[in-house]
């Protein structure tokens, strides 16, 4: 099937990587739902990409099942299946010792980083089983934090190690179905999340030290070049980071 009647699903469509994402899809002539809680940010990205009626907004609620249900039934009435997920959406807490963290704001991200991408992954197990041809590719957003931790950052750190385990186990329930389940791992991209790094972030040995960025729309082109493969071929785990970010080393 060409790049040019696939159908994609991209969650946190509305700014940073997701719309990176939706708008390097849309531009290879994908048609593209994209789901955010605002639908007005995803109508700015659907008139930015030009792509006209390839482009469907919809406001979603990734933490609420019927939400993400009514994602999956909207892209499938409109454009008659999926064929990739970017499951994207995701969110972090304040950067405050891991003692003042309170469970309100620790259920906030379990709930949309975590329970969100389970969410949306199970709903596309149950579309691209059903579908003629059957089968699918949905890659998972994991960021660097899905390796190693920053300080102050335990419930984002252990939503992204938690979704370590979804996307493999994903791919491993999802053969039988045809679908090919992967994750790409985002380090210091140029994102309104990401702003803070060029002012200076905390390190591991307590100093403020500022961190490279990179253009956004690489991890577009990233997660474009991992949607374009044949299903017989999955990249499990694909990670793209500003060359100069510490990220492997001690400190």
């Amino acid at each position: 099937m060409s790049s040019n009647s696939k159908v994609a699903i991209v969650t946190g469509a509305g700014s940073g990587v997701g719309k990176a994402a939706a708008l390097a899809l849309l531009k290879d002539g994908y048609k593209v739902a994209l789901a955010g809680r605002r639908l007005e940010p995803l109508q700015e990205v659907i008139a930015e990409s030009g792509a006209g009626e390839r482009g469907l907004a919809i406001s979603t609620d990734v933490a609420d099942p019927a939400s993400v249900e009514a994602l999956f039934a909207a892209t499938v009435k409109a454009f008659g299946r999926v064929d990739v997920l970017f499951n994207n959406a995701g969110v972090n807490a304040p950067g405050v010792p891991l003692e003042d963290l309170t469970l309100e704001q620790w259920k906030y991200v379990v709930d949309i980083n975590f329970t969100g991408m389970f969410l949306c992954i199970q709903q596309a197990f149950r579309v691209m089983k059903a579908q003629s041809p059957k089968g699918g590719r949905i890659i998972n957003n994991g960021s660097i934090s899905a390796h190693t931790p920053r300080p102050n950052s335990i419930a984002y750190t252990a939503t992204k190690h938690a979704v370590m385990g979804l996307t493999k186990t994903a791919s491993l329930d999802g053969r039988k179905y045809d679908i090919a389940v992967g994750q790409v791992d985002i380090g210091n991209a140029a994102t309104e999340m990401a702003a803070r790094m060029a002012k200076g972030v905390m390190q591991a040995n307590g100093e403020i030290a500022i961190e490279p960025l990179m253009d956004v729309n690489l991890v577009g082109s990233s997660v474009l070049y991992m949607a374009n493969l044949p299903l017989e071929a999955n990249v499990m785990f694909h990670t793209i980071m500003a060359t100069k970010m510490p990220f492997a080393g001690r400190g």
